[in-house]
């Protein structure tokens, strides 16, 4: 059981770090006076998809892209299905999707998804394709950036607390950012080696473990970040959030991995996980048309994932 106990030593540092050095990256972000938007767009934005990231980079530098794959869709099901699922029901009344950039993202989102699957439906992903949606990353982040409304995007961090972050922002914020950044790759370093060791132990493909223990661990940061945003009032905060990572998932992550090491599409992923994936999609998009998601159709999404993870594992 080593292997096990070190997967999940490996994942707590990865997430840990990957909070503290988030936080940090934020502190500096105001104190250096960069706009709200650009903090929370980049910075925390990207501090939450870090665990993604850096375990997909580690294993297309490693050669087993199989758990790139795994994590990549593993992860945006999870956001759609079961992050999306549980903070509508935990909200105290339906998720109004009326802010004119959360549809904006949720086109980006389903155009991402689409284009993912397209690539990756021959099995595998090319130097050519990653290049392509790290190009799709770049139109995205120029469309949040020359957005004609940035200013009415909300934050969660209000006037208040931003110029009291800058008073006590400090040397030991960039001490915190250096160990937390090393802590990061340590921990998808054992993460990703303790899968391996799993799959050759056990005869578990690295693919099923990446698509269900990696995927659901790695989206805890964006399950975080959106409870708090909906206990605090901003469910569009919570919407912004999960789109944005299922699009830096998609293009970002992938396009980088891919051109790193060619990524291969296991068959499991192909018939199942691609499925899945374009099904969130697809049933997101059209939950969002009438501009609100009710906690009945939350449920309902809870109830899909439950119908992946069952079919991902060979139950159904």
């Amino acid at each position: 059981m080593l292997p096990w106990f070190l997967f999940f030593i490996g994942l707590a540092v990865l997430l840990v770090a990957a909070r503290y050095f988030t936080r940090s990256a934020e502190r500096m972000g105001h104190a250096l006076r960069l706009s709200p938007l650009m903090v929370g767009v980049v910075i925390v934005a990207l501090g939450t998809s870090l665990p993604e990231l850096i375990s997909a980079i580690l294993a297309a530098t490693k050669g087993s892209t199989e758990i790139v794959t795994g994590n990549i869709l593993g992860a945006n099901v999870s956001n759609m299905f079961l992050i999306l699922g549980l903070i509508t029901i935990i909200s105290t009344r339906s998720i109004f999707l009326g802010e004119e950039y959360i549809f904006i993202d949720l086109h980006f989102m389903l155009g991402s998804a689409m284009l993912l699957a397209y690539f990756m439906w021959d099995g595998s992903l090319s130097l050519i394709e990653g290049i392509l949606l790290l190009a799709g990353f770049a139109i995205y982040q120029l469309h949040l950036f020359t957005s004609e409304k940035p200013g009415e995007m909300p934050v969660l961090t209000d006037q208040a607390e931003i110029e009291e972050v800058r008073s006590k922002h400090g040397p030991k914020d960039y001490v915190i950012l250096v160990l937390s950044a090393v802590g990061i790759y340590f921990g998808a370093e054992y993460t990703i080696e303790s899968i391996v060791d799993i799959a050759h132990q056990f005869s578990i493909s690295e693919e099923l473990i990446s698509v269900t223990a990696l995927s659901l661990g790695t989206t805890f940061p964006e399950l975080f970040v959106s409870i708090s945003a909906v206990r605090s009032g901003h469910a569009e905060i919570a919407i912004g959030n999960i789109l944005g990572s299922c699009i830096f998932n998609a293009l970002a992550v992938a396009g980088i991995a891919s051109i790193i090491n060619p990524v291969v599409v296991p068959p499991l992923m192909q018939e199942i996980g691609l499925v899945f994936l374009l099904i969130a999609a697809f049933f997101f998009y059209l939950l969002a048309q009438d501009k609100k998601i009710s906690k009945w159709e939350g449920m309902l999404l809870l109830l899909f994932y439950v119908a992946f993870f069952l079919r991902i594992c060979g139950f159904m």
